[in-house]
């Protein structure tokens, strides 16, 4: 059954750390391929990770491009209840958060940041789009000037870059400070250029600053 079955932490102490970043995986993997993948290529120091896990490697069986079907509702509302309990927990220490994910735990995180729900300082959606299609009953109370990076690759076989494309105008509609790339070359994966963003993006948190997002592709 999707939603949160438990919380790898890794990274400085959650008590002192000056950023807390929630990392979501996508479908089929697991907390440790992110740390594999991303976290361990990140250089900010004082920051604390937490990397839930989906229960059956997924956070909703159906893929994020078709319409929203009841059931992928109810595990979506599921998988966002679970997700947004850690973003209260986290806040409530007091430092900034930033959300982020790949793939379908990209998608999660926008959905997330949709919500209008206990919101992120700066998302980061690594090949991620909107849950389901235009025309779908979706939550649309995204915090104005909210930072956001999306990307996608040009031919990913999961998330085509119309979706991708949606989800910039929805974005943009509801006001968030977007920065999003297209990477021409780069296969269902995360690209260095990506995590460097990603990077810079906890640097300034940390820092006390609101994330630039001008990290070069």
């Amino acid at each position: 059954m999707p939603g949160i079955v438990d919380t790898m932490t890794l990274g400085a102490a959650v008590g002192r750390a000056k950023v807390q970043c929630i990392f979501v995986h996508g479908r089929n993997q697991s907390p440790e391929e992110m740390e594999v993948a991303v976290i361990r290529h990140l250089s900010t120091p004082d920051i604390a990770f937490h990397l839930p896990r989906a229960g059956g490697k997924c956070w909703y069986h159906g893929l994020a491009v078709d319409p929203r079907s009841d059931a992928t509702n109810a595990e979506l509302a599921q998988s966002l209840a679970d997700l947004a309990a850690i973003v209260r927990l986290v806040r409530a220490l007091g430092q900034p958060v930033l959300l982020g994910g790949f793939s379908q735990g990209a998608c999660l995180s926008l959905e997330h940041a949709f919500s209008g729900q206990d919101s992120a300082d700066a998302v980061v959606a690594f090949t991620g789009c909107r849950v389901g299609v235009p025309g779908d009953a979706r939550p649309d109370s995204l915090t104005e000037g909210l930072p956001v990076y999306l990307t996608a690759g040009r031919a990913d076989p999961w998330i085509p870059l119309q979706a991708f494309a949606d989800a910039a105008v929805a974005l943009g509609q509801g006001g968030a400070r977007l920065r999003a790339d297209v990477f021409p070359a780069r296969g269902h994966a995360v690209s260095l250029a990506e995590i460097a963003m990603l990077d810079a993006m906890l640097a300034d948190l940390a820092a006390g600053r609101s994330p630039a997002m001008g990290a070069a592709r």
